[in-house]
C-alpha cells in the first residue's frame, strides 16, 4: 500500500464539476450566454425533475483554520437581514428569467455557518424563496449546522419549513486537534443536537469526519468513530484534509506541513476508519461518503440515481442548479458559472437589478462527453464508451494512462468501459484525472489542487 500511496498522491481535483474550475474558459463566457442555456435547461427540466438551489451564507463568528470555504469573520448579526434581503433580490431576478414557477427538488444551506443568522431570520429567507416557487414531489432540503450554535429553535424553524436533514461538522473529538484547527466543540454539544433533531423529526442525521488533520493519530480517528457508533448519524462525510493553504481567505497558515500525517498515515487512517464504519453498519457511498441502508443516499446508490455536483453528493439529479449568495456557483448543465465574492460588489450588482456572477465556463459537446464518464466514476466505480456519442478524440490516450492502474489493480478493463475496483476506490480521483483533457492538455504551472491522499 505505501508504494502506491507514494506513486498516486499527487495534486488533483475533487470534481464537483468538469471541467474543474481553474480551467474554466473565461475569455469566451458571457452572463448572456449563461443565461441563454440557463432558461433552455430550465425550461426543458423543471416539470419533470424541478431545479437545485444552493444558498452561501458566509458569516462565521470564527475562523476554523482547517476550512477551505469563502466566508466572512464578524460577530455583528446586523449583517443578517441586508444579506437576506440581498439574496431574496437575487432569487427574483433569477425567476423573472423563467416563464414559469421553479419546482426546488433540492434546497442546501451552506456556508460559512448557516446558522449563524436566527431562526426568525432563516424562516424569513425560505419563505421569501417560496413567495416564488413550488416543492417538486419528494423533495429534500437540507443545512450545515454548527454543533455549538444551532439551537433547538433553529431545528424546529428550519423543520417547519420543509427541511429534513441536517449535516453537523464534527471534523475530530481530540483536543489536541480541535485547537489547532480552532474548532473546540465536546461531544456533549454533538449529542445534543444530534438528538434534538431527531426528537423533533428530522429523518437524516448527518456528521462531517476529517483525517489528515494537524497533530491528528490513527488513534484519535478511532475515538472519534467510536464516539460517532454511540450516535449512529444516518450519513457521514469521511473524507480527507485538503491542505490549499495557498489560497486566500483561510487560516491554514497557522500550522507547519511538519504537523500533518504524512501520506501514509493518512491513508492508514482512512482504511482503518473505512473498516470500523463497515463493522458499525455503514456502507461506502461514491468517494469519502457512508451512509446508513435506511439512508436515502444509499438508496440512491441502489437505484442507480446517485448524482454528483457542487453541493456534493445527492440523492437525486437536476440538471438545473441555482447558487444563491456570494461566491456560490450554479450549473445549467450547459454552462458553470460563479458569483462575485465580495459582499460590497455582490450588494451592488443585486441593487441594481444584475444577476451578480463574474465568471464561467460554457461546456463544449467533448467537455458533456467526459464530465458523463467523471459522473460515473464518482458515483457508481465505473464507466463505458460502447456507444459512439460516449467517445472523445483523445480516448485511446486515456486508456494508455489507465494501463498501469490495472497492472496496479486499481482499475479492470470491461468490453469498451473501465471498473474501478475495490482497491482502487481510494484512488477514483486518480482514475478520473485520466480523463481530466484540460489537466493534461495544460498542466499546472502552480500548485491549484489538494494532494489525492
Amino acid at each position: 500500500m505505501t508504494n502506491l500511496v507514494q506513486k498516486y498522491n499527487i495534486p488533483g481535483p475533487r470534481y464537483t464539476s468538469y471541467p474543474t474550475v481553474p480551467y474554466w474558459d473565461l475569455e469566451s463566457f458571457s452572463g448572456r450566454q449563461w443565461e441563454g442555456t440557463l432558461i433552455k435547461n430550465f425550461n426543458e427540466s423543471n416539470r419533470e425533475e424541478g431545479i437545485s438551489l444552493y444558498i452561501h451564507l458566509p458569516f462565521c463568528e470564527s475562523l476554523c483554520t482547517f476550512c477551505g470555504c469563502h466566508k466572512r469573520i464578524t460577530k455583528r448579526h446586523e449583517v443578517e437581514n441586508p444579506y437576506i434581503s440581498d439574496v431574496l433580490t437575487e432569487w427574483k431576478l433569477y425567476c423573472d428569467l423563467f416563464e414559469s414557477k421553479p419546482r426546488i427538488k433540492e434546497l442546501h444551506l451552506g456556508g460559512g455557518t448557516p446558522t449563524f443568522f436566527s431562526p426568525e431570520n432563516l424562516t424569513r429567507l425560505i419563505n421569501g424563496i417560496f413567495a416564488s416557487a413550488t416543492r417538486a414531489e419528494n423533495y429534500e432540503f437540507s443545512f450545515e449546522g454548527h454543533p455549538n450554535n444551532t439551537t433547538k429553535e433553529h431545528l424546529k424553524a428550519l423543520y417547519d419549513v420543509g427541511f429534513r436533514r441536517v449535516s453537523y461538522g464534527v471534523q475530530d473529538y481530540n483536543k489536541k486537534v480541535q485547537l489547532a484547527i480552532h474548532r473546540w466543540q465536546p461531544f456533549e454539544n454533538v449529542k445534543n443536537v444530534t438528538q434534538w433533531a431527531r426528537e423533533i423529526g428530522y429523518t437524516s442525521v448527518g456528521h462531517d469526519i476529517i483525517f489528515g488533520l494537524p497533530f491528528q493519530t490513527k488513534e484519535d480517528v478511532a475515538e472519534t468513530i467510536l464516539k460517532t457508533k454511540e450516535l449512529m448519524p444516518d450519513r457521514l462525510a469521511f473524507y480527507s484534509y485538503a491542505h490549499v493553504p495557498w489560497l486566500k481567505g483561510n487560516g491554514q497558515r497557522g500550522y507547519k506541513d511538519s504537523d500533518l500525517p504524512s501520506a501514509e498515515e493518512k491513508r492508514e487512517q482512512y482504511e482503518m476508519g473505512k473498516t470500523l464504519l463497515a463493522e458499525v453498519g455503514y456502507s461506502e457511498i461514491g468517494m469519502d461518503h457512508f451512509s446508513l441502508k435506511s439512508d436515502s443516499l444509499f438508496k440512491a446508490m441502489e437505484n442507480g440515481t446517485l448524482h454528483r455536483n457542487f453541493m456534493g453528493y445527492t440523492a437525486s439529479k437536476t440538471r438545473v442548479m441555482v447558487g444563491l449568495g456570494i461566491s456560490s456557483i450554479s450549473d445549467s448543465w450547459d454552462s458553470f458559472a460563479q458569483n462575485v465574492k465580495s459582499l460590497e460588489e455582490y450588494h451592488h450588482l443585486v441593487e441594481s437589478n444584475i444577476i451578480p456572477v463574474y465568471r464561467g465556463h460554457i461546456l463544449t459537446e467533448e467537455d458533456r462527453v467526459v464530465r458523463k464518464h467523471i459522473l460515473n466514476l464518482m458515483c457508481k466505480f465505473n464507466t463505458s464508451w460502447e456507444h459512439q456519442n460516449e467517445r472523445f478524440n483523445e480516448l485511446d490516450e486515456v486508456g494508455d494512462k489507465l494501463k498501469e492502474m490495472a497492472l496496479d489493480g486499481l482499475v479492470e478493463f470491461v468490453s469498451n468501459g473501465i471498473c474501478v475496483t475495490e482497491k482502487g476506490r481510494p484512488y477514483v480521483r486518480n482514475v478520473c484525472m485520466a480523463f481530466d483533457l484540460f489537466l493534461h492538455r495544460k498542466a499546472p504551472e502552480t500548485r491549484l489542487f489538494s494532494m489525492t491522499i
